[in-house]
Order: C-alpha cells, then structure tokens, then sequence
C-alpha cells in the first residue's frame, strides 16, 4: 500500500528523533520514496548522515545552501507529498503549527503542504497533558490533522505516564491504513 507514495518525515527535537531511523526504514521497505526534514535541533539527536543514509536523500534543513544560492523549496514539498508525518511532534513544533508560525522548513512545508499530515507526538507527561498542549492539538485537528496517540510507559525523564512517541512498526501501519481507507473512499 505504500509503494510508490511520495512521504515527507519531519524530525524535531526530542529523544524520541532515535525512532525516525527506524522509521524510515520501514517506510522505505515498504516501497516509500521518503523526504526527510529535520529541525535544528533535532540534529542534536540524530544524525542527518543516517537519515539520508536510510531514505536514499538529502536531508533538508535549511531553506539555502549558502555556498551556491539554491533553495529547498517548501512549495515544491508540499506539493510533492502523498502524506506528511511529523514523527516526533514537540509541543514546540505542534504550538507553532497550531499558530501558523513558520520559522524553519518544517513549519513552511506544512503551511504549503497539500496533503494530509500526520503526527506522532513525543513529550514528557506533564508537557502533553497540559491545557496548551492540548488545545493546539484540537486547532490542528480542527485543520484536518491526525495524529497517532502517544503510548504509556517510561519516558525519558524517568517518569511513567503518556508521552512516549509510538513504536514505528505501529506508525507504518497506521499509515498503510490511512492509505487502505482513502482508497477505499
């Protein structure tokens, strides 16, 4: 159900980013052509020279590669996209979503993007219990966002609770079944 579908990962800044390798593999496995953009920070936990390594591209992150002018365009991305799934979600990437700020690549991407989108929130407990938390994830599914429930169990902290992104084999079934469903329609 996945082959040939056109998928764009975006990776932000949580422990969770290790997960996105594994996801892309499965993705690819699955036939997927998959597009990674990574936020700064996410790069703080998880090397682009694995994601590029495990979905056959260049990693985007910025919007110019200074050396030679060119653009990543997140025009072009978001029209060339089947899906976007943004795995892990900060409530960071999710606030700024939910507001229409647009301060990197991910956030401009998802403002072009024509597709449906995807998220897989991560966070400690407190954070994706909280009333904000909560709120911009009713403004983005108010914009026809989905969103793939956290799990329960220890979180990075060392506390136990919801907020654990979920495991990818359950994300890619998930989203073969987003994609069983539409055809389906």
């Amino acid at each position: 159900m996945l082959k040939d579908k056109n998928i764009i990962l975006g990776v932000t800044a949580s422990i969770a980013a290790y997960k996105a390798a594994s996801l892309v593999r499965l993705l690819v496995k699955e036939g997927a052509n998959v597009k990674v953009i990574m936020t700064t920070y996410a790069k703080e936990f998880i090397s682009p020279v694995t994601m590029a390594t495990l979905s056959k591209n260049t990693v985007l992150s910025d919007f110019f590669k200074h050396d030679d002018g060119s653009w990543n365009s997140h025009v072009d991305l978001g029209m060339w996209a089947d899906v976007l799934i943004v795995a892990p979600t900060t409530a960071n990437t999710m606030a700024k979503m939910a507001h229409g700020i647009c301060d990197n690549l991910l956030l401009t991407t998802y403002l072009s993007a024509k597709c449906p989108v995807i998220h897989a929130p991560a966070m400690d407990l407190d954070m994706f219990k909280h009333p904000a938390t909560l709120r911009n994830m009713e403004i983005l599914r108010s914009y026809g966002d989905k969103f793939i429930e956290p799990s329960s169990g220890e979180l990075a902290s060392g506390l136990h609770g919801k907020g654990r992104m979920e495991e990818p084999d359950v994300i890619v079934k998930k989203i073969t079944e987003f994609f069983e469903s539409k055809k389906k329609n």
